[in-house]
C-alpha cells in the first residue's frame, strides 16, 4: 500500500464513527438507511454467478444507467447484472425500474477489508462505475484482482477537479488502474486527463438515450386531464430544499390567471416537509399521491410521487428545473428536452455547464439569473403560446441530436465474459 492511500485508508478509519454517526442522522430523517447495514461493510446475503457489476450512487445514476442496463441484459443474456447503490432512494429507483430482472445492494465504504470482501463474494466479470464515482480502494483491489473497471458517462466539473488536484498522487493512481474511461463532453475528458487519467474516451451523455415511452406519455396526458386540461401547467422539477421557498415568495408573480404550478421535489424524504411549508403560508394544494383530479382553485400541486417524472414532464407546459436557482448545481435537464417541454433553468449550473448552454444555444432552454427573472419569463411565454411550443420542439431535436452514447459506451467494455 502506497502512503499516500494508507494515510487515506488511516483517515478513513479515523472517521469511522463520524460516518456512522451520519448514517445515523440520515436515517432519522429517512429510516430506510437503517436496513442493510451490514451490506456496507461487505457482507452479503444474496449470491449469482457471472456478474456484470454497475455501481450506481443514488436516483440521477440509477436513471441515466436504465438503458445501458438494458441492452447489458440483451447483449449478455447468460449473465447477471449487479446494481450497487449508496442511498436508499436510489436502491428504490432501481427497484421501480427494474425489478427482479437485476441483483441490488448497497457497495461498500472504502475500506479495504470491505471491499475485498464484496469482490470475493460476488466475482465480478467487469464493474461500470456511472458518473464520478472514484472509491480509490475500490479501484485498486479491482486492478490487483484483474477485473476491469470502467468509469462511465464520466463527468467532472471545475470544481470537482479542483477539489481533487488537491490529493493528484491518489487520483493519479486510481485513474491509471481503470480499464477506461467514458466522458459525457470533451470538457470532462480535458478535466480528467489534467488529473492524469489516460485512456478517455468522448461518448457522450447516457441521458440522452432515455426517451418517455408511449405508456409514460400516456400516463402524462391522464395527468395532464387530472390536473385540468384548460390550464396552464409549470413545473417546478427536482427542487431542492429552499427553491420551494423561493417560489412560494413569488406565487402570485408565477399565477397569472389559469396557471397551476406542480412542484416535484428531489427528494422523497422531504415531500412532507414541502406539504408543511404549502400549509404554513396558506397555499391551496393538493398531493399527488391522492390521486384526485385537481380542483379549480387550486395553486399548487405537490408531485409526492416516485418513477413519475416523465408523465409531470408530459402533463406539463413549462419546466423549470430544480437545482439551479440556489447553489445546488442544477439537477438534469435533459429529460425535459426529451418531452418536448420549454425549459427555464437558473444560474447554478456547474454540473451540467455544457448541456445547458447546449440546450440555450438550440433555443431549447432559457438561462435566467434569478427565480425573479424567471417569473418574467414564465409569464412572457404564456402569454405567447406558440414561442414556447417551439422551444420544446427544439428540444426534441436536440435530445435526438445527441443521442448514441449508449452504444459508444457498450463498445468500449472489453471483459471475459
Amino acid at each position: 500500500m502506497t502512503k499516500t492511500r494508507f494515510g487515506y485508508t488511516l483517515l478513513l478509519t479515523i472517521m469511522l464513527p463520524k460516518i456512522l454517526g451520519h448514517l445515523l442522522w440520515r436515517a432519522w430523517r429517512q429510516p430506510a438507511y437503517l436496513n442493510h447495514i451490514c451490506e456496507r461493510f461487505g457482507w452479503y446475503r444474496i449470491f449469482s454467478k457471472n456478474v456484470i457489476w454497475l455501481h450506481a450512487v443514488s436516483v440521477g445514476e440509477t436513471r441515466a444507467a436504465q438503458i445501458l442496463i438494458k441492452k447489458l441484459n440483451e447483449r449478455y443474456p447468460a449473465h447477471q447484472i449487479l446494481l450497487t447503490h449508496m442511498t436508499p432512494t436510489g436502491r428504490e429507483a432501481g427497484e421501480a425500474l427494474f425489478g427482479d430482472s437485476v441483483l441490488r445492494c448497497y457497495l461498500p465504504y472504502d475500506y479495504p477489508f470491505a471491499v475485498k470482501r464484496f469482490l470475493r463474494h460476488f466475482s465480478p466479470r467487469v464493474g461500470i462505475l456511472m458518473e464520478t464515482e472514484i472509491w480509490f480502494n475500490l479501484v485498486h483491489q479491482c486492478h490487483i484482482n484483474k477485473m476491469p473497471l470502467y468509469l462511465v458517462n464520466a463527468r467532472l466539473s471545475q470544481r470537482s477537479a479542483t477539489k481533487y488536484s488537491q490529493i493528484t498522487h491518489l487520483v493519479r493512481q486510481a485513474l491509471a488502474d481503470l480499464a477506461g474511461i467514458a466522458a459525457q463532453t470533451e470538457e470532462d475528458a480535458i478535466r480528467l486527463r489534467s488529473l492524469g487519467a489516460e485512456t478517455v474516451n468522448v461518448t457522450g451523455n447516457l441521458k440522452f438515450d432515455i426517451v418517455p415511452s408511449a405508456t409514460t406519455l400516456a400516463f402524462g396526458r391522464e395527468l395532464r386531464e387530472k390536473f385540468g386540461r384548460d390550464r396552464r401547467i409549470l413545473l417546478a422539477a427536482s427542487t431542492r430544499e429552499g427553491e420551494e421557498a423561493l417560489l412560494l415568495d413569488k406565487l402570485d408573480a408565477f399565477l397569472p390567471e389559469g396557471i397551476l404550478i406542480v412542484i416535484v421535489p428531489r427528494h422523497p424524504q422531504r415531500f412532507d416537509e414541502v406539504a408543511t411549508l404549502l400549509q404554513r403560508r396558506g397555499v391551496r394544494f393538493q398531493r399527488r399521491s391522492a390521486n384526485e383530479a385537481i380542483d379549480a382553485n387550486t395553486k399548487v400541486v405537490l408531485g409526492d410521487t416516485m418513477g413519475e417524472m416523465f408523465a409531470y414532464y408530459a402533463a406539463s407546459d413549462i419546466a423549470l428545473i430544480g437545482g439551479s436557482f440556489l447553489p445546488y448545481g442544477a439537477q438534469n435537464l435533459i429529460e425535459a428536452c426529451a418531452s418536448g417541454k420549454a425549459v427555464i433553468i437558473g444560474p447554478h449550473v456547474y454540473n451540467f455547464t455544457e448541456v445547458t448552454q447546449l440546450a440555450v444555444n438550440t433555443g431549447a432552454a432559457l438561462q435566467v439569473s434569478d427565480i425573479n427573472e424567471a417569473a418574467q419569463k414564465v409569464n412572457a411565454l404564456f402569454q405567447q403560446k406558440q414561442m414556447y411550443e417551439a422551444m420544446g420542439q427544439a428540444g426534441l431535436a436536440f435530445s435526438k441530436q445527441y443521442q448514441g452514447a449508449t452504444e459508444r459506451t457498450l463498445s468500449l467494455l472489453k471483459f471475459e465474459s
